[in-house]
């Protein structure tokens, strides 16, 4: 397959995996404007010119992951291989206009009619774009537990017997205590509540506990400031959606907020 161009706007935070270590979900738009996630990405371990950021054009081999039966679901073809950076789409002022040619082209306001395609085996939608029309809340719950599972933790070191005595090949990124969830909205008045897992509101969590010096309280607050007073209350706040692949087809609602856009209203959106 040729190399794909895609535009990220997606990383979710990282998570462990027996198989490949830490891991990272990273999702965008093709060049026409469609969804395609790429999985799995080594993210952190990967050299520092390719570690991309949002918003940034990359070029990769892809091939169709033959292991998810989700549509936009990709996979690099060779993880040796390096993933090029070949350029940037700005933000061009507080309103986006560039960025919102591509990631608005299709957006969803009826949670219902996104569940019902990702549910029809004909189509199976597992990302999308959505404006919610009233966002109600930003909350946050304690995770049941705040470490990563032994077994998780003791397969990674078994991957690493090969590395030199006294040095360690890499640092796992710590789990997040706490889940963060909107509540809100879509157009049949009808309240969801979702987690979000974009790796930007995980790491504003450590950021924020630095600077209350390990006060998570004041951390989570500090959260929910730039999630619910700045993003819901000031900008015209559209989630990203993913569908996780073990509760696609379980799951009442499978959908999670991967991601925020979080332009300013233009004129035309105010009107409305």
């Amino acid at each position: 397959m040729p190399q794909i161009r895609v535009l990220i706007t997606v990383k979710t935070y990282p998570t462990l995996s027996q198989k490949y270590d830490e891991l990272v979900c990273t999702a965008g738009f093709r060049e026409d404007g469609s969804w395609i996630r790429i999985y799995p990405i080594p993210f952190r371990q990967r050299p520092y010119q390719e570690q991309y950021k949002k918003y940034q054009w990359i070029e990769v081999d892809l091939v169709k992951n033959t292991s998810d039966f989700r549509p936009e679901s990709y996979r690099p073809a060779d993880l040796e291989k390096p993933i090029e950076v070949v350029g940037e789409l700005p933000a061009d002022g507080d309103n986006w206009h560039e960025r919102r040619k591509i990631a608005l082209q299709h957006v969803y306001r009826n949670m219902d009619v996104l569940i019902a395609e990702a549910k029809d085996p004909a189509v199976q939608t597992s990302l999308a774009t959505f404006k919610p029309t009233r966002i109600r809340d930003f909350v946050w719950e304690a995770e049941e537990t705040r470490v990563w599972p032994r077994e998780k933790l003791d397969r990674m070191k078994q991957m690493n017997l090969f590395e030199p005595a006294g040095e360690e090949r890499f640092s796992v990124v710590k789990k997040l205590p706490y889940k963060f969830s909107y509540i809100f909205e879509d157009e049949t008045g009808k309240s969801r509540k979702l987690m979000i897992e974009d790796w930007e509101t995980g790491q504003l969590f450590w950021n924020c506990l630095q600077q209350h010096e390990g006060n998570e309280e004041k951390a989570c607050e500090d959260v929910r400031k730039k999630y619910f007073d700045d993003f819901a209350q000031t900008k015209d706040l559209h989630f990203f959606l993913g569908t996780t692949y073990q509760f696609h087809k379980m799951a009442p609602n499978p959908f999670i907020i991967i991601g925020t856009f979080h332009p300013k209203f233009t004129s035309q959106t105010r009107l409305f």
